[in-house]
């Protein structure tokens, strides 16, 4: 079998496309447009073709949204390395987080459905619980006496911001919403001196 496909003049392995496929439709249609079938022709392949990689339709969705943990990832380092000072770092990687999640709205939803996805044989915690461990290095930079109790406290406030952005909720609860003086508050109230 094929384990590569050409297309846009790159070679990618085909597991890596149909990931890509799943994206596409996520973006375009929501989770209910990214099934197996309508993976492989939006990817080009023979119907049966994910089936190799992806037994299941949890499968395929876990794998979409273990590439959205690893980019997101990426990005939240991209955003630590920017800064020198701690506090900087947790207002950087807090906007970085809702930024991520504005962008990818379907895709960040999907990477946080741990009912949907359980039984896809994917231990999404290993990506998501790696990426909490770091805001708590992050607080704990800070100074702050319980890193865990906040990392805990700013990860599930940056959510819901994130959830209700998605949902378009929080201009009907706020009015003008913005979004960089909302967060810059936010971590003053949690980890001022």
């Amino acid at each position: 079998m094929i384990d590569t496909v050409y297309m846009s003049g790159e070679v990618k392995p085909l597991r890596v496309r149909l990931i890509d496929s799943g994206r596409e439709l996520l973006d375009q249609g929501g989770i209910d447009a990214v099934g197996l079938r309508a993976v492989a022709r939006h990817a080009g392949v023979s119907h049966g073709a994910p089936r190799r990689y992806f037994p299941t339709h949890k499968a395929l969705l876990a794998a979409i949204a273990a590439s959205g943990f690893a980019e997101l990832t990426d990005e939240l380092r991209s955003a630590i390395a920017s800064e020198s000072d701690p506090l900087a770092r947790v207002r950087r990687t807090a906007r970085q987080y809702l930024s991520f999640a504005d962008a990818h709205r379907t895709l960040f939803e999907l990477m946080f459905r741990h009912d949907l996805l359980e039984g896809s044989d994917e231990d999404l915690r290993q990506h998501s619980k790696p990426l909490f461990e770091t805001v708590v290095a992050l607080v704990a930079d800070t100074g702050s006496d319980e890193p865990r109790v906040v990392a805990l406290n700013l990860w599930t406030q940056l959510h819901g911001v994130a959830t209700l952005r998605a949902t378009r909720s929080i201009e009907v609860i706020a009015g003008d919403f913005h979004v960089d003086s909302f967060v810059a508050q936010l971590i003053d109230l949690h980890l001022r001196a």
